[in-house]
C-alpha cells in the first residue's frame, strides 16, 4: 500500500508514465476524463500530454492499454495540436493494437485511424497502414486492410487514394494467409463501388478463380453512386447542409456531386507507365525500311506487342511515329498500313496528351490513306485517328483535316466527314466555339450538295452531330442558305446523336427539361472513360454540373462553366426565337397591303400617297400613333416598312413628312420583332437621307434602331456598301460618322473589319476631304478595339494621308474603348457566344491578325530542304536553315501549313554547333511572328523543346531561347504551354540551367494568367524539389515562382501536395509555401485578359499594368521582357555580337544599357516589416555569427531577389571582389536619387555590408566604408531611425572592424559609429560598443574604449547602459589591461567621465587596486591642468559627426515606432525652411539630432536635460578672445551682406560666454524692435530660436550649476532671452516662421525653464518665471497654430514616454494644450487638420486608450478626448475626410473615436452658434431621460466593480453626484452587497478629501502659483488681439518687461517689485477651485450630457480660474516609485514588441 500512496499523489501526466500498470491505469482513466471534461480544443492543457499518446496505445499491459486507447481516441476527437502525434500513434496502433487478440483493442485502434483521418491527417494514416502491409503477422495485415476499408468506405475514395491501395491488391492477392485474401477481396469489393470498371485493368494478371469471385460480388453491387457516410471536419458544415436539403426532400445535391465522383478516377491513373523505347528491336529502323515486306511486318508486330502497355512511359516517340507514318502514307501492303495505324492506336492510347505533339503530322496521312476501300484497313485508320484526337484538340488539328475536305476522293470526303461527325461529339459548347464551326460548317455544307451519296450522308451527320453539340442557335447562321429539306435532314440525324457526354450537353441547347440523367453517364462510363479524362481535362466535370446546378443544386464545382457551359445554355432557352426571325420570307406587297390594313386606321392606308403634303403628315401622325400603341408580337413590321415606301416612298419632298416617316422606321425596329428581310426594304431609301441636313439626324437614329435590331455587323456591312455604292459624298462621310458613333454604343465584336478596311481605303482616297476626314475619324475609333496592328493595313497609303492616319492614332493611345451601351439587353446572346471562347486568351485580341492575307510556303519546304537541314555537315545545316529564314522574310505572313519543317527544326535545337541553335531560334521566332496564333498547333512538337534548350550551359544560347519562347507565348497564350504533361517533363530534368530559367520564365508569365490548365499542378512536386535544389539560383527562382503558382492553384493543393515530400523536406516547404501565401498576389481581373493579348507594338506597354500590383516576387517583370535574360552575365555581349548574324551588332549593348537604367531598390510594401517579423517568429535564422556561413548567403540573397534589381544582386554575390567594388560604386551613385527603396532595403544592405567586412580585400572594405559614411549622412539627412533589427545586425559587425591594424579603416569606421549616433540613439549604441571592449584584439578594446568616452562626452552620462555604475566598472577593469594602448583609452574614457560628472566617478567606478587608483588620480590631476584638451580633440575626433546633416532646423522627432513613415516626416517638415537649415552650424546640430533619436531615454533625471553639455565641448567661437569683444553694432562693415552678419550674431547667442550672448541679443533686438529692420531676420528664426534654446540649455546645465558664477549675471542673461523672444513673438509673420520640431524643443526649453527650483530661490526668479509664462501665452498664440499645436502633441508624449519625466512637466504641456483648445474656434480654419489628427493618430498608437488610464494622472486622455470633441463640434462629419495622412488607420484607434463622437453630437445635435447652445443647454438637460441617467450610472458602477477602473469609477461616480446633486444612486446599491456600499461611500469620502485638500493649499504641489495659470485657457474673442479678456493688463506688463531688460542692460538694478503690480495680478490669482473647474469637466464618459451646458459654463469662466492643482498626485513617495517603475516595465515591454 505504501507504494500505492507514494505513486496516487503525483500529478495525472507522472502516472501516465509511471512504471506500475496500476499507476498508468490510473493515470489514464483520470486523463480520460479530463480530456472529457476540455471543451476548448485549442485549451494548453492538450499540449501536456502530446508526447505521451504514443505510450497510451502501446502500454505494454493489455488491460491498461484498453483504457489508454480510450483516452487516445477522446484525445484526437478533441485535441487540436492532437494531427501532430499522427505519425507515431497510428505506426504504434499497427504493430501494438492491431496484433493483440482482444477484438475491443483492435475495434478501438480502428476508431483512432479513422479519427486521425477526419482531423484530416488521411495522407499519414494511409502511409502508416501501408507501411503495415509488409509487417510479417498476418493479423496485423488484416486489420490494416479492414481499417483502410472501414476508411474508404465512410469518407469516400476523394479522401482516401486508392492509387497506392490498388498498387498492393495484386500481392494481397497471392498471400499464402487467406485471411488476407478474403479482407483483400473484400477492400477490392469497396474499391469497385467507388470506381467501378477502372478497377478492372490493374487486376487483370490475377488469379483466374479470384478474378471471377471478384466479378461475382462486382456484379451484387447496387448501380448507384456511393456517397461517403462521414466528412472531414472541414467538411462537416457541408454534411450538415445535405442532411437539411434531404430533410426538405430535395436530392438535387447528391446528384450534383455523383456527376462529378463517377469519372473521378480513370484506370489509367492507376497504371504504372511502361518505357517501351528501350525495348524497340535494335535493328527496327533498317527492318522498317526494308524491301521485303515480311521484314517490314516483323518490326511492325515487335512494336504492337510493346504499345499494347495500357500506360506509356513519356519519351522522344518522334523517330517511331515518322516510321510507323511512312509505313501508313507510303506502303504499299495494305496489311502493314493496317497494322502501323493498330501502333499508333497504341501509341495514342498509352501516351494519351503526350502523343499530342505528334497528331499534327499523322492526322492529313491518315486521312488521305482512307481512299483504301478495305473495310480491316479503313477500321484500323478509323480507330487510329480516333485515338489519335483524343490525345489532342479539335482546334491544333482543324487546319489539316480542312485540308482534306477539298480532297476528289469521295471515300476520303466521306470518312473525314464521319471523323469530323465522331469528334464532335466529343466536344462541347464550349470545345466547340463560333471560329471553329464555321470553317467546318462551310465545308460540310459543300460536302452535303457532293454528288456522292455516302459523302451527303456523312456531311448530314456530321452538321446533325454539330447541331446536337451547340443548339440551333449557333449553328443556324451557317445553315442560312440552306433549303428545308436538307435542314429537316439535319435535324434527323442531330436527333439520332448519342454524345460521350451523355445527352444533357445537347439537349440543354433545346430542351426545356434539365434534369441529369445519371444512368446514361455511368452506361457510357466505360466506353467514354479515356475520353473524358482526355478532352481538355477541365471542361467534362463542369459541364455534367451546368444542368445540375439549374435543376436546384448548388453548382459546387461550376465555376470554370460560367463563360461557356451553364451561361450558353441558359441564352440558348432565352433566345430560342430569335433564330426564325432571321429567316422571315420576304412578302408580296399585296400580304403586306393586308396585313397593315389589319392594324392601321382605314384612312391612314389611303392617305399614304396623297399629293397634298399635309394629308401625308396627318396620315403619318396616326400612322405613329398606330405603331406606338401596337403590342409587338402583334405588329407586321416589314408590312408596316412596305407600307412607308409606297410611292412616293423615300422619295418624299416635304422634310416634315420624311422627318416622320424616318422616326416611325425607327419606332417599328424598336418596337417589333424586325428582321433582316425587313430591314434590306428600308436601308436604302435610309442611306439615301442621311447626307440629308434636315433629316439626317432622324435617318440615323432609325438606322441605330436596326443596328440593334439586326446586330451592329450585318447592318453596318449593309450600310456600308450602299453608301460607296452611292456617288453622293455626303451621305458617305455621314454613314462613316453614324458608324464610328455606332461602334462606340455598340461595341465591336463581331464587325467584319476586312469589309470596312476597303470601304475605309475607298474613303481615303476620295477627292471629297469630308469623306476623308470623316473615314480617318471612324480608323481612330477602330484604333480603340483593334490595337496598332491596324496601321498594318494602311502602309501603302501616300505619306501625307499616312501622317494623318498615325496623328488620329496618337490621340486614341492610351484610351481604353468605351463600354458599349446599346445592343446589349436583345442580344445578350451575342455576348456569350463571343465570350465562349473565354477560356482560351487568344481569341480576342488576335482576329485583326486573322484578316492578313498569309502565304501558304508548304510548297517551298521541299524534301531536299529538310534534307539540307539535317545535313552531316554543319554549313550544308547553315544553308538549309538560311533559306528557311529567306523564305519566312519574303512571305511575312504565312499559313499553318509548314509540312516537314517542324521536324527538320527540333531536330536543329539540340545541334552540338550552338551557332546553328541560335539561328534555328532566331527562325522559330520569326516563325511565331509569321504564323501569328495558328502557331499554337506546333507548341507541342517545336514550343517544348524550344523550352529544353533553356538548359543550354551557354549564356547567350539560353538568351536567345527565352526571347523564342516569350515571341511564341505571346502568339498563343499560355494555355497551350501549361497543358499536359510536357512542361512538367522538362521542369523533372535535373539541369539547373533549365530549372532556373524555366522557373524564371514562369513566374513572369502566371501572374499575368486569370486561369491555367489544372495540368499546372503536375509541376508541384518538381518545383518543390526546385526548391531543395544544390544550385542556390535555382532554389532562389523556385522561390521566387511559389506564390504565383499558388494564386493559380490554391495554397490547398500546394499544401496537399508536399504529403508526398520527406517529413524534413515537407517541414521546409510548408513554412516557405506559408511565407509565399503572405506575399501571393491577387489574380488579374478581367480587363487584364484584354490588355493580355495585345498584338504587335502595344506588348509591353499593356502588360505592365497586370504586373504591377504582383507584390516582391516578380521584382520587375516585364520590363523588357527579352533584354532581361539577355544580359544575364555581362561578359557575354560580345560574343552575343558575332553570334547574332543578321541582327545589329550593337543591340545587345543597348540593352544592357536599357536593362541597368531601371531602380535598383524596388519598393516592397510592408517588405523589411515582414522580414522582421520572419526574423522574429524563427522562420529564418536570426543574423548571427561569428563567421557567415552559406546558409546565411543564401537567405540574404533570397530575400535580396524580391527588392533589388537581378543584374545588381548577381554583381554582389559574384565570387569575384571586383564586382562586389562594382556593385557598391552603383550603390553610391543610386544613394540620392532611390532614398525611399534604400530605406526600405536597409536591413539588407547592411547585412550585405557585413559580408563584406569578413572579406580579406581591402579596396572593397575601404569602398564599403565610404559607402557606409554616406549613407549613415544620408539616413541622418531624412531622418531616418534604425530599427533594433537593423542595428544588432550590424553593429557588432562593424566593431570588429574598429580593430583593423589599418589606421585609415579604424578612422573610417569611428566616423561611422559616429554618425550612426545621429540615426540610432547613443544609449542604445553603448552596449554594443561595450561589447567590443570584450575582444581578444587589443586594438579593438583600446578604440572602443575610447569610442565610450567620446559617447559620454557627447552624451552624458545617461548614455551608460545598464547603469553608469556597471559601465564603469566594466570600463574600469581595463585599467589594469597589460596592453598599454588599452590602459591609456581606459583611463582617458573614465577622466571624461569624470569632466562630465566630477568627484561621483569613484563611487561608481567601486573598488579598485591601488596600482590602478594611483595611475587614475595621476591621469585625472593631468587632465584639470588642460581643460580645453578634451574638447579640441573631440572635434578632431569626431569631424564627420554631423557634417552635411542639412535638415537640422525642422528635425522630426521620432516616435518610439521605429520606422516612421515618410509621409509623417514630409507631415512634420511642412512647415520647415530649407534656405534656413544650410547655414545652421554644428555646435547646434548634435545636441538636436540626440534628443530626437532618443525617444527619452535619455532624459532620464530631473530636472531634465542634465546630460546635455554639448556646448563647453564644441566652442570653436571662444578660441580667439578678441573677437567677441570686437561684436560691435558696426560689425557690418565686416561683412558684406546682412545674412552672414545675422548668421554670425546668432551664432554668438548660444556662445558660453555670458557677455558675448548678451551682446549678441541685444543686437538682435534692436533689429526685431524697428519694424522696417525686423524683416532681416525672416528665414532665420528656426535658427536664432535653436541659439536660443541651446543658451537655455546651456545655463539650466552649466551655468547653474557652477559656484563661481554670479547669479546676477545668470538673470540678465535670462531677461535678455525672454525680452528677445517676447520682441520675436509680437511679430506674427516672423512667429510663424517657426517650425514644429524647433517650437517643441522651445516649449520644452521654457516649461522646463518654469520648473526650476533654483531660479525660485534667487530674488528676481519670481519675475523671471512670470516673464516665461507671458512668453509661453505668446508663443502659443502667434506662432503657426498647427507647428504649435503638433509641437505639443509630441511633447506630451515624448513626457509621457520618459521614465524620469516629472509629472508637473507633462501637466503643464496639457495646460497649454487646454490653451490651445480655446483658441480653436477662432484658429480652426488656419489649422492643417490633416497633420493634427496624423499626430493624434501617433500618439494614440503609443498610448493606446488602455495604457493612458494606467497614467497616475487622468489628464492625458482628457485633455486628448477634449481636443479631439472640440476638433468634432467644429469641423462636424468633415473631420473624417482629414484622415488623409494616416497610411494605416487601423493602427491606434482615432478613426472609432472620431465615429463615435460624431455618433453622439449626432444624437445631441443642436444648433452650433453660441446662443442656440446656452439656450439648448437647459433644454438637453430636461430632456435627457431618465433612462438615459441609468445607463451612465450602470456604467460608472460596472466600472466600480471592475478590478482595473475602480479608482476611475468613483472619480465619475464623486464628479456626477458633484454635478447633479439630487441624483439618485440608490437603486444602483441596494441590490449590492454591505461591504460594496460602504467600499464606495468610503472612496468617494477619499476623493472628496483629497480634492479639497488641494484646493485650499495650491502651491503644495510644488509648482509657483503663477505657474499654475500657465495655460488656463482664457476665452479670448479673437487670435490676433493682444488684449486678454481679463483687461489692459497684457499691454503694459510687455513694456514692463522691456524696460527691466533695458535697465539691466544699463547696470540699474531691478529689485524693486511694489511698483509692478500688473504682472503678478496677471499671472498670480489662485483661486479655490469652482465646481465646474474646467479640468473636472473633461471626462469623457459624462462629456455627452453636459456638452451644452459646459459650452455656457467655459464661457462665463474667468480666466482667474486655476485647475486644481496636480489632482492626482500621489500620497507618498513610495507609491510614486512603484508607479515610475511600472511605467518603466510598461516601457521595456512596449519596447520589445
Amino acid at each position: 500500500m505504501g507504494d500505492d500512496s507514494e505513486w496516487s499523489k503525483l500529478p495525472v501526466d507522472q502516472k501516465c508514465e509511471h512504471k506500475l500498470w496500476k499507476a498508468r491505469l490510473s493515470g489514464y482513466e483520470e486523463a480520460l476524463k479530463i480530456f472529457q471534461k476540455i471543451k476548448d480544443e485549442k485549451s494548453p492543457e492538450w499540449s501536456k500530454y502530446l508526447g505521451l499518446i504514443k505510450k497510451f496505445v502501446t502500454d505494454s499491459n493489455a488491460v491498461v492499454q484498453l483504457k489508454g486507447l480510450e483516452a487516445a481516441l477522446v484525445y484526437v476527437e478533441n485535441a487540436h495540436v492532437a494531427g501532430k502525434t499522427t505519425g507515431e500513434v497510428v505506426s504504434g496502433v499497427v504493430s501494438k493494437v492491431f496484433n493483440q487478440p482482444k477484438a475491443k483493442a483492435k475495434e478501438l485502434g480502428i476508431e483512432i485511424c479513422l479519427m486521425y483521418i477526419e482531423i484530416e491527417k488521411g495522407e499519414a494514416v494511409q502511409e502508416e497502414l501501408l507501411k503495415g502491409l509488409d509487417n510479417k503477422n498476418p493479423k496485423i495485415i488484416v486489420a490494416c486492410i479492414e481499417t483502410l476499408r472501414k476508411a474508404l468506405s465512410e469518407f469516400g475514395s476523394k479522401i482516401i487514394l486508392l492509387k497506392p491501395i490498388i498498387k498492393v491488391l495484386p500481392k494481397l492477392f497471392e498471400s499464402r494467409e487467406k485471411a488476407v485474401r478474403d479482407e483483400a477481396k473484400l477492400i477490392a469489393v469497396e474499391i469497385y463501388r467507388w470506381i467501378r470498371d477502372a478497377l478492372r485493368p490493374p487486376l487483370q494478371n490475377i488469379n483466374s478463380v479470384q478474378l471471377k469471385e471478384l466479378e461475382e460480388e462486382w456484379v451484387k453491387l447496387p448501380m448507384g453512386a456511393p456517397k461517403p457516410t462521414r466528412f472531414l471536419r472541414s467538411q462537416q458544415e457541408l454534411e450538415a447542409k445535405l442532411e437539411q436539403q434531404q430533410a426538405a426532400g430535395g436530392d438535387a445535391e447528391a446528384g450534383g456531386d455523383d456527376g462529378d465522383e463517377v469519372p473521378q478516377i480513370d484506370a489509367y491513373e492507376l497504371l504504372e507507365a511502361v518505357e517501351i523505347l528501350s525495348k524497340l528491336p535494335k535493328d527496327f529502323y533498317d527492318k522498317i525500311e526494308a524491301k521485303k515486306w515480311q521484314e517490314r511486318k516483323e518490326a511492325l508486330e515487335a512494336v504492337e506487342v510493346l504499345v499494347k502497355n495500357p500506360k506509356l512511359e513519356a519519351g522522344d516517340y518522334a523517330d517511331l511515329v515518322k516510321a510507323l507514318k511512312k509505313v501508313v502514307g507510303k506502303d504499299t501492303n495494305v496489311m502493314l498500313v493496317a497494322l502501323a495505324a493498330k501502333c499508333l492506336t497504341g501509341l495514342a492510347v498509352g501516351l494519351r496528351k503526350k502523343f499530342g505533339q505528334y497528331a499534327g503530322h499523322v492526322v492529313p496521312t491518315i486521312l488521305e490513306k482512307f481512299k483504301e476501300k478495305k473495310p480491316q484497313v479503313v477500321q484500323a485508320l478509323q480507330e487510329a485517328i480516333d485515338a489519335i484526337f483524343l490525345t489532342t484538340t479539335l482546334q491544333n488539328i482543324s487546319e489539316d483535316v480542312l485540308a482534306v475536305m477539298d480532297n476528289k476522293n469521295p471515300t476520303i470526303k466521306q470518312q473525314t466527314s464521319l471523323f469530323i461527325a465522331r469528334s464532335f461529339r466529343h466536344c462541347t459548347a464550349s470545345t466547340l466555339p463560333k471560329s471553329l464551326l464555321k470553317p467546318f460548317c462551310a465545308a460540310l455544307l459543300k460536302h452535303i450538295n457532293d454528288s456522292a451519296l455516302e459523302v451527303r450522308d456523312a456531311a448530314f451527320e456530321a452538321l446533325g452531330t454539330a447541331l446536337k453539340v451547340v443548339g440551333e442557335k449557333a449553328v443556324n447562321p451557317f445553315l442560312a442558305d440552306v433549303d428545308k429539306l436538307k435542314l429537316d435532314r439535319i435535324k434527323e440525324c442531330s436527333e439520332k446523336v448519342e454524345l460521350v457526354h451523355g445527352k444533357k450537353a445537347g439537349l440543354a441547347a433545346d430542351k426545356k427539361e434539365l434534369k441529369p440523367v445519371p444512368g446514361r453517364t455511368a452506361a457510357s462510363g466505360a466506353a467514354g472513360d479515356k475520353d473524358t479524362k482526355d478532352v481538355s481535362a477541365p471542361k467534362p466535370g463542369p459541364l455534367k454540373k451546368a444542368p445540375t446546378a439549374k435543376a436546384g443544386g448548388l453548382p459546387k464545382k461550376g465555376k470554370p462553366t460560367a463563360p461557356g457551359g451553364t451561361g450558353s445554355i441558359g441564352t440558348k432557352n432565352k433566345k430560342g426565337l430569335e433564330t426564325k426571325e432571321i429567316v422571315e420570307p420576304e412578302l408580296s406587297i399585296e400580304v403586306c397591303e393586308e396585313k397593315a390594313s389589319a392594324v392601321l386606321p382605314p384612312t391612314c392606308i389611303q392617305l399614304l400617297d396623297s399629293s397634298n403634303w399635309k394629308e401625308r403628315l396627318a396620315c403619318m401622325e396616326e400612322f405613329q400613333k398606330a405603331v406606338e400603341l401596337m403590342d409587338r408580337t402583334e405588329m407586321p413590321c416589314q408590312a408596316l416598312v412596305r407600307m412607308l415606301a409606297k410611292k412616293p416612298g423615300w422619295k418624299e419632298t416635304n422634310f416634315q413628312v420624311m422627318q416622320m416617316k424616318l422616326h416611325i422606321v425607327a419606332l417599328i425596329a424598336q418596337k417589333g420583332n424586325f428582321s433582316k428581310t425587313s430591314a434590306q426594304i428600308v436601308l436604302d431609301g435610309l442611306v439615301d437621307k442621311i447626307g440629308d441636313v434636315k433629316c439626317g439626324n432622324n435617318a440615323k437614329e432609325a438606322m441605330t434602331a436596326m443596328a440593334e435590331a439586326c446586330m451592329l455587323p450585318w447592318t453596318a456591312e449593309q450600310v456600308m456598301s450602299m453608301a460607296f455604292s452611292q456617288k453622293n459624298p455626303k451621305n458617305q462621310s455621314e454613314t462613316l460618322n453614324w458608324l464610328s458613333n455606332a461602334i462606340k454604343e455598340f461595341g465591336f465584336s463581331g464587325l467584319n473589319v476586312k469589309a470596312f478596311i476597303s470601304n475605309v481605303k475607298t474613303a481615303l482616297a476620295a477627292t471629297n476631304p469630308a469623306v476623308r476626314t470623316s473615314a480617318i475619324t471612324l480608323l481612330g475609333v477602330m484604333y480603340l478595339y483593334v490595337g496598332p496592328s491596324l496601321r498594318m493595313f494602311f502602309e501603302d497609303e501616300k505619306p501625307a494621308l499616312l501622317s494623318q492616319i498615325d496623328a488620329e492614332f496618337e490621340k486614341m493611345q492610351g484610351q481604353s474603348p468605351p463600354t458599349p451601351t446599346r445592343g446589349l439587353s436583345k442580344h445578350s446572346t451575342a455576348g456569350t457566344d463571343e465570350g465562349e471562347d473565354g477560356d482560351e486568351p487568344d481569341d480576342g485580341g488576335n482576329d485583326v491578325v486573322d484578316l492578313l492575307p498569309r502565304t501558304e510556303i508548304s510548297d517551298k519546304i521541299t524534301s531536299e530542304l529538310v534534307s539540307k537541314i539535317g545535313d552531316k555537315n554543319w554549313k550544308i545545316r547553315k544553308e538549309g536553315l538560311d533559306e528557311v529564314a529567306s523564305i519566312i522574310n519574303e512571305a511575312k505572313f504565312i499559313q499553318p501549313n509548314i509540312g516537314e519543317l517542324p521536324t527538320a527544326l527540333k531536330g536543329r535545337l539540340n545541334d552540338s554547333n550552338k551557332i546553328l541553335v541560335q539561328q534555328t531560334l532566331n527562325i522559330l521566332q520569326q516563325l511565331a511572328v509569321a504564323m501569328g496564333p495558328n502557331i499554337k498547333q506546333h507548341v507541342k512538337n517545336l514550343g517544348i523543346p524550344i523550352i529544353t534548350v533553356l538548359g543550354d550551359s551557354k549564356n547567350n544560347v539560353r538568351a536567345a531561347a527565352l526571347a523564342t519562347v516569350n515571341a511564341w507565348a505571346e502568339q498563343t497564350g499560355m494555355k497551350e504551354w501549361l497543358e499536359g504533361e510536357d512542361l512538367s517533363e522538362e521542369l523533372k530534368k535535373e539541369n539547373p540551367f533549365l530549372r532556373q530559367e524555366l522557373l524564371g520564365w514562369l513566374a513572369e508569365k502566371l501572374p499575368t494568367l486569370r486561369s491555367t490548365p489544372q495540368d499546372l499542378i503536375l509541376c508541384v512536386p518538381h518545383l518543390y524539389s526546385c526548391l531543395e535544389d544544390r544550385n542556390g539560383d535555382v532554389r532562389k527562382k523556385a522561390q521566387d515562382a511559389l506564390p504565383f503558382f499558388m494564386m493559380h492553384l490554391g495554397y490547398e493543393k500546394m499544401a496537399k501536395a508536399t504529403g508526398k515530400l520527406k517529413p524534413t523536406s515537407k517541414d521546409q516547404v510548408l513554412a516557405m509555401l506559408e511565407k509565399a501565401k503572405a506575399n501571393m498576389p491577387a489574380k488579374p481581373t478581367a480587363p487584364a485578359k484584354a490588355t493580355s493579348k495585345p498584338v504587335g507594338g502595344s506588348a509591353p506597354a499593356r502588360f505592365q499594368p497586370t504586373s504591377a500590383p504582383v507584390e516582391d516576387s516578380v521584382s520587375s517583370t516585364v520590363e523588357a521582357k527579352p533584354d532581361l535574360k539577355k544580359v544575364k552575365v555581362p561578359g557575354v555581349s560580345s560574343k552575343a555580337k558575332s553570334t547574332q548574324g543578321k541582327k545589329a551588332p550593337g543591340k545587345t549593348n543597348i540593352k544592357e544599357d536599357e536593362d541597368k537604367s531601371g531602380p535598383i531598390f524596388i519598393i516592397v510594401p510592408n517588405g523589411k516589416e515582414q522580414r522582421i517579423k520572419d526574423e522574429k517568429g524563427l522562420k529564418v535564422l536570426k543574423w548571427n555569427f561569428t563567421t557567415p556561413r552559406d546558409e546565411y548567403i543564401e537567405q540574404l540573397k533570397t530575400q535580396m531577389s524580391s527588392c533589388v534589381a537581378k543584374w545588381l544582386q548577381d554583381e554582389m554575390f559574384h565570387s569575384d571582389f571586383q564586382h562586389h567594388n562594382k556593385a557598391l560604386a552603383v550603390m553610391v551613385d543610386h544613394l540620392e536619387s532611390e532614398k525611399e527603396g534604400v530605406i526600405g532595403c536597409l536591413d539588407l544592405i547592411l547585412k550585405w555590408l557585413t559580408l563584406r567586412f569578413f572579406d580579406t580585400n581591402t579596396s572593397v572594405l575601404m569602398k564599403a566604408l565610404e559607402y557606409l559614411k554616406l549613407l549613415f549622412t544620408l539616413l541622418s539627412e531624412e531622418e531616418y531611425h534604425l530599427t533594433e533589427n537593423e542595428a544588432s545586425s550590424f553593429i557588432p559587425y562593424l566593431i570588429l572592424k574598429v580593430g583593423e591594424p589599418k589606421d585609415v579603416i579604424r578612422k573610417d569606421v569611428r566616423a561611422i559609429l559616429n554618425r550612426m549616433c545621429l540615426v540610432y540613439p547613443a544609449s542604445k549604441m553603448f552596449p554594443f560598443v561595450m561589447e567590443g571592449t570584450k575582444s581578444k584584439n587589443s586594438k579593438q578594446r583600446a578604440e572602443c574604449l575610447e569610442e565610450l568616452g567620446c559617447l559620454v562626452e557627447s552624451y552624458g552620462m545617461n548614455v551608460c547602459q545598464p547603469t553608469p555604475g556597471k559601465a564603469l566598472k566594466e570600463i574600469a577593469i581595463h585599467i589594469g589591461d597589460r596592453d598599454n594602448a588599452v590602459r591609456n583609452a581606459a583611463l582617458n574614457t573614465i577622466v571624461t567621465v569624470y569632466n562630465v560628472h566630477g568627484d561621483q566617478v569613484f563611487k561608481l567606478i567601486g573598488n579598485l587596486s591601488e596600482k590602478d587608483m594611483s595611475m587614475l588620480e595621476e591621469r585625472i590631476k593631468r587632465s584639470a591642468k588642460r581643460p580645453s584638451a578634451a574638447p579640441v580633440k573631440q572635434v578632431e575626433e569626431k569631424p564627420q559627426r554631423t557634417q552635411n546633416t542639412t535638415s537640422n532646423a525642422n528635425m522630426l522627432r521620432k516616435g518610439p515606432v521605429d520606422d516612421m513613415s515618410s509621409k509623417l516626416n514630409q507631415a512634420r517638415g511642412m512647415s520647415g525652411h530649407p534656405e534656413a537649415t544650410q547655414m545652421v552650424r554644428r555646435e547646434f546640430q548634435l545636441d538636436l539630432d540626440e534628443i530626437e533619436n532618443d525617444n527619452g531615454t535619455v532624459r532620464c533625471e530631473m530636472p531634465e536635460l542634465v546630460q546635455h553639455k554639448l556646448d563647453d565641448i564644441f566652442e570653436p567661437v571662444l578660441i580667439p578672445e578678441p573677437k567677441i569683444r570686437a561684436v560691435s553694432p558696426h560689425f557690418d562693415d565686416m561683412h558684406s551682406n546682412t545674412a552672414s552678419t545675422i548668421n554670425f550674431i546668432i551664432s554668438q547667442v548660444a556662445s558660453g560666454d555670458i557677455s558675448a550672448s548678451i551682446q549678441a541679443l541685444t543686437q538682435i533686438d534692436e533689429v526685431l524692435r524697428q519694424e522696417d529692420k525686423a524683416e532681416a531676420m525672416s528665414g532665420h528664426i528656426d535658427q536664432f530660436l535653436i541659439a536660443t534654446f541651446m543658451q537655455l540649455r546651456l545655463i539650466y546645465n552649466t551655468h547653474m550649476a557652477d559656484e563661481k558664477l554670479e547669479k546676477d549675471e545668470i538673470i540678465k542673461l535670462y531677461s535678455c532671452i525672454i525680452g528677445n523672444m517676447i520682441s520675436l513673438f509680437q511679430i506674427e509673420s516672423l512667429a510663424r516662421e517657426a517650425s514644429t520640431g524647433v517650437l517643441k524643443d522651445l516649449m520644452h526649453g521654457l516649461i522646463t525653464l518654469m520648473l526650476d527650483s533654483r531660479i525660485e530661490d534667487l530674488e528676481e526668479g519670481q519675475q523671471v518665471i512670470r516673464s516665461v509664462n507671458l512668453l509661453v501665452v505668446k508663443v502659443l498664440e502667434k506662432s503657426d497654430q498647427t507647428n504649435i499645436l503638433s509641437a505639443l502633441l509630441v511633447l506630451l508624449q515624448d513626457s509621457l514616454l520618459a521614465t524620469a519625466s516629472s509629472p508637473k512637466f507633462s501637466e503643464l504641456v496639457m495646460k497649454c494644450l487646454w490653451r490651445m483648445v480655446r483658441l480653436l474656434p477662432d484658429t480652426i480654419n488656419s489649422i492643417n487638420l490633416d497633420r493634427i489628427l496624423l499626430d493624434i493618430h501617433i500618439f494614440m498608437k503609443v498610448f493606446p486608450k488602455e495604457k493612458l488610464k494606467q497614467c497616475k494622472s487622468e489628464f492625458p486622455i482628457r485633455t486628448l478626448k477634449t481636443l479631439l470633441h472640440t476638433l468634432c463640434k467644429l469641423k462636424g462629419p468633415k473631420i473624417l475626410d482629414h484622415l488623409t495622412m494616416i497610411d494605416n488607420k487601423n493602427e491606434s484607434e482615432l478613426e472609432a473615436h472620431l465615429c463615435r463622437m460624431m455618433k453622439h453630437s449626432m444624437d445631441q445635435a443642436g444648433s452650433k452658434s453660441e446662443k442656440e447652445t446656452e439656450k439648448g443647454a437647459s433644454r438637453i438637460d430636461e430632456k435627457s431621460s431618465k433612462a438615459k441617467v441609468n445607463d451612465f450610472l450602470a456604467e460608472i458602477f460596472k466600472k466600480i466593480g471592475s478590478k482595473e477602473n475602480t479608482k476611475e469609477g468613483l472619480a465619475e461616480l464623486y464628479e456626477y453626484k458633484k454635478k447633479y446633486s439630487d441624483a439618485d444612486i440608490e437603486p444602483f446599491l441596494k441590490n449590492s452587497s454591505q461591504f460594496f456600499q460602504s467600499y464606495v461611500e468610503r472612496g468617494l469620502r477619499v476623493i472628496e478629501m483629497e480634492r479639497e485638500g488641494k484646493g485650499r493649499i495650491p502651491t503644495s504641489t510644488g509648482i509657483s502659483p503663477q505657474m499654475e495659470v500657465t495655460c488656463v485657457p482664457t476665452p479670448t474673442s479673437t487670435m490676433s488681439s493682444i488684449v486678454n479678456t481679463n483687461g489692459e493688463e497684457v499691454g503694459p506688463s510687455v513694456y514692463l518687461e522691456r524696460l527691466k531688460i533695458l535697465r539691466q542692460r544699463c547696470g540699474l538694478d531691478n529689485t524693486k517689485q511694489d511698483d509692478r503690480p500688473a504682472l503678478t495680478s496677471l499671472l498670480s490669482k489662485p483661486t479655490v477651485p469652482t465646481v465646474a473647474s474646467s479640468t473636472d469637466m473633461l471626462h469623457s464618459k459624462l462629456f455627452q450630457l453636459r456638452e451644452s451646458r459646459e459650452q455656457h459654463q467655459h464661457s462665463e469662466l474667468d480666466s482667474n480660474q486655476t485647475h486644481s492643482a496636480g489632482t492626482v498626485t500621489s500620497s507618498s513617495s513610495s507609491t510614486t516609485n512603484i508607479d515610475d517603475l511600472k511605467k518603466r516595465l510598461e516601457r521595456i515591454k512596449s519596447s520589445r514588441k
